[in-house]
């Protein structure tokens, strides 16, 4: 039977003792480690931050000491034209005050009779074509009739009170400016005149109103009706 060995036992037992604790060890450290680079990254953040912010307070406090300096600049600036004003003002005589305030008190009556004037003249401007539209309207309306008092004058003999009345109907339409044209012979305006027929002459030179259908009405330059025409043109046209 061998001998039991006590010392090398123990001395087994303590290598086996120091394997397991250094990995122990090891594994503490690592986690120490990771804490401290952990707070490295958050301390590095926090300051990142706090630089960033520091920044944008900085911008923000640029832009309220310019927009200071702008509005100090305009205050300045109107203080002393009011104060350069003051200072003219105090250096004039009584007499020197009271003309100049004369000059102003002037200068704005022409202004607002010079606006006075051309509102005086748009409402004339306005009112003359509002008349002229309510005449154009009349006589529109009154076309009809007109051209049946033509057709009765040139084919048969009016009795002297159609006649009168008729009379009074042309004299009121000349007092509003109202102008009848058309008559045989004239020469062919396509501005003015509506040809409703061309008859071929061969002793025409150029186109002439041969007939007129219905007479044409005008008031001033502005025609409102053409007059209706049978033009004579030459042959060869």
């Amino acid at each position: 039977m061998s001998d039991f060995n006590t010392n090398e036992y123990l001395q087994g037992m303590e290598d086996s003792d120091s394997l397991d604790v250094k990995p122990a060890e090891d594994s503490a450290k690592t986690s120490a480690q990771s804490s401290k680079q952990a707070e490295n990254v958050n301390r590095a953040e926090t300051e990142a931050d706090e630089h960033s912010d520091a920044n944008v307070s900085a911008d923000s406090a640029d832009s309220v000491d310019s927009a200071n300096v702008a509005n100090s600049s305009e205050s300045s600036e109107s203080s002393e034209s009011k104060d350069s004003k003051d200072a003219d003002d105090s250096s004039l005589t009584p007499l020197g005050k009271a003309k100049k305030e004369a000059a102003e008190y002037l200068e704005a009556l022409q202004r607002e009779r010079a606006e006075f004037i051309n509102f005086r003249n748009r409402s004339a401007k306005e009112q003359d074509r509002f008349r002229q539209h309510g005449i154009i309207d009349v006589l529109t309306a009154l076309l009809p009739a007109l051209d049946d008092i033509d057709r009765i004058r040139e084919h048969s003999e009016m009795d002297d009170s159609f006649k009168a009345v008729a009379t009074k109907i042309d004299k009121a339409f000349e007092k509003f400016g109202v102008e009848k044209f058309g008559e045989k012979g004239e020469d062919f305006d396509p501005t003015k005149h509506d040809a409703v027929l061309h008859r071929p002459d061969p002793d025409a030179t150029k186109e002439t109103v041969d007939a007129v259908v219905e007479a044409g009405y005008r008031i001033g330059d502005r025609v409102i009706r053409a007059a209706r025409v049978v033009v004579s043109s030459p042959s060869n046209s």
